[in-house]
């Protein structure tokens, strides 16, 4: 079965490679994407069912990833949540750990970590 992953990214070159590398490497299946904080809430809200991953970078075109974060905080066990951002400081990942965050991923240098929990989590959906 496909990991069934929703993605709020504003940079449409980094979304699309995302995509296609996580299509390639790990069987995902993107149901959706979106550029600002306000999409990405009422998306994932609307949407419960229909999703096992959200993949979601902190800066974008309107709000916060960290609302978007916040918004997610009720979901499923079994529904995961990880940042991929420039910004993966200290700091930054406390901050996302305190919203309930599975993993924080940096863009630059941790894209394997990402694959490999990606991978995880596809072997562990039903």
């Amino acid at each position: 079965m496909r990991l069934k992953t929703y993605i709020v990214e504003d940079n449409p070159t980094i979304r699309e490679n995302l995509i296609a590398t996580l299509e390639e490497l790990v069987d995902i299946e993107a149901v959706g994407t979106c550029e600002t904080e306000n999409e990405g809430c009422a998306w994932l809200a609307s949407s419960s069912n229909k999703w096992n991953l959200a993949i979601i970078d902190l800066f974008l075109k309107q709000g916060s990833g960290l609302g978007v974060l916040a918004a997610c905080r009720d979901r499923k066990p079994e529904q995961k949540v990880v940042v991929l951002s420039n910004y993966a400081t200290a700091d930054i990942r406390q901050r996302c750990a305190q919203l309930g965050v599975d993993a924080v991923f940096d863009k630059s240098n941790e894209i394997e970590g990402l694959i490999d929990f990606c991978i995880q989590q596809r072997s562990a959906t039903p």
